[in-house]
């Protein structure tokens, strides 16, 4: 059985790191202003969406959540922080290097828990959602970072013309 989730998990962990190195690779080659600029209405920035990727998702789900960490790194009202709005002195290039680092310590993270381990701490904003385990938790996550290196993909596309696609 110990085979079966040592397997499991290893799947779990290359399709995230598919997503995650698209979220990283759909976004090389560009400067800092591009990683700035704001994309839609919204007013998110390439730069953004990876630091709400970095905090709101890697950090938050696997250290917070999973592995009992605390939540102060939340600011903001109500203890939301704007994460999708990057901060007149955040450097781009510094959240990429935040997000590479919050893969590195969320994957120690899944290496050390169980698949079927509860969350240590459950927010009040989940109401009735189930979030039963790290496996959970994994496909979760893997399905928010593919989700948002679509919006990357489209913002990318609107930079420059660069697909994700035709990179190979």
């Amino acid at each position: 059985m110990t085979d079966d989730l040592d397997v499991e998990r290893a799947s779990l962990l290359d399709h995230l790191g598919d997503q995650r190195d698209h979220v990283l690779g759909i976004l090389e080659g560009l400067d800092d202003a591009q990683l700035r600029q704001a994309m839609l209405p919204s007013g998110w920035s390439l730069a953004g969406m990876v630091q709400h990727l970095a905090y709101d998702v890697e950090r938050y789900w696997f250290r917070c959540k999973i592995g009992g960490e605390s939540l102060d790194f939340i600011g903001g009202t109500d203890g939301q922080q704007d994460n999708w709005t990057l901060d007149d002195g955040v450097d781009p290039q510094g959240v990429l290097a935040a997000y590479r680092d919050e893969i590195e310590r969320s994957n120690a993270v899944i290496a050390s828990t169980p698949l079927d381990q509860a969350p240590v701490q459950r927010d009040p904003w989940w109401g009735e959602w189930d979030v039963p385990d790290l496996r959970f938790v994994l496909l979760h996550v893997i399905t928010e970072t593919a989700c948002h290196a679509g919006h990357l993909d489209a913002a990318r596309e609107l930079i420059d013309g660069r697909q994700w696609l035709t990179l190979e």
